[in-house]
């Protein structure tokens, strides 16, 4: 048996504004950083540590994945990073105000650039885009130790976890889309010899934003 460990990062200055973050290198409040160590604590009662960490190239993922570590593994591990797990390219949305988007654009049209599969904001990534750079990340990366009995932590974004999960759990589009990713609120999956998921544990600290 092994274990995979999800986790969106803690809450950055993009989400305590409200903005739509995406691309932009926003780094941590420190709410967010509070919400990592106590995830990585929560991570540690439970027993587990890391035998390999990724991220994603962005800052509040790294510094995410660095505090869980910390408390984990005792600062021993560096997160690997990866622009596959990269978040959501918002295009013209991104670092704009999600109240002031809805009213430029209307709330039904951000509805749909938000939570269509195929249907992209002007200028950004749709979810299927995502999904067509994280499952080959999973398939590659994440896949290969989990195999040989490791454990394995990957610090992501809303975004990209729900194709993480798709892949994990098998998802159907629509429920793919139905995922929603408190911050810093680790999902951890005991995973079988044949990558099947014994047992799935959410364990909450952070909020949806």
């Amino acid at each position: 048996m092994s274990t995979l460990v999800i986790v969106r990062h803690g809450q950055s200055e993009g989400n305590a504004r409200g903005e739509f973050t995406g691309t932009s290198d926003v780094p941590l409040t420190q709410e967010g950083w509070s919400e990592s160590r106590r995830a990585g604590s929560l991570l540690a009662n439970l027993g587990i540590s890391f035998d390999i960490a990724f991220s994603s190239a962005l800052l509040r993922t790294v510094d995410t994945c660095r505090a869980i570590l910390n408390e984990t593994n005792g600062d021993l591990l560096e997160p690997i990073r990866r622009t596959e797990l990269n978040e959501r390219d918002y295009g013209q949305l991104t670092g704009i105000n999600k109240n002031v988007a809805r009213e430029r654009w209307g709330q039904d049209v951000v509805q749909v650039w938000r939570r269509s599969y195929s249907t992209p904001p002007p200028g950004g990534e749709s979810i299927r885009d995502i999904s067509a750079r994280v499952l080959p990340f999973l398939i590659s990366e994440a896949f290969p130790p989990l195999l040989r009995g490791k454990s394995v932590l990957v610090v992501a974004h809303g975004n990209t976890i729900r194709s993480l999960k798709q892949g994990i759990e098998r998802l159907t589009i629509q429920d793919t889309l139905a995922i929603e990713s408190p911050t810093a609120a680790p999902t951890v999956y005991r995973i079988a010899s044949d990558l099947s998921i014994i047992e799935k544990t959410n364990v909450l600290v952070g909020t949806v934003c």
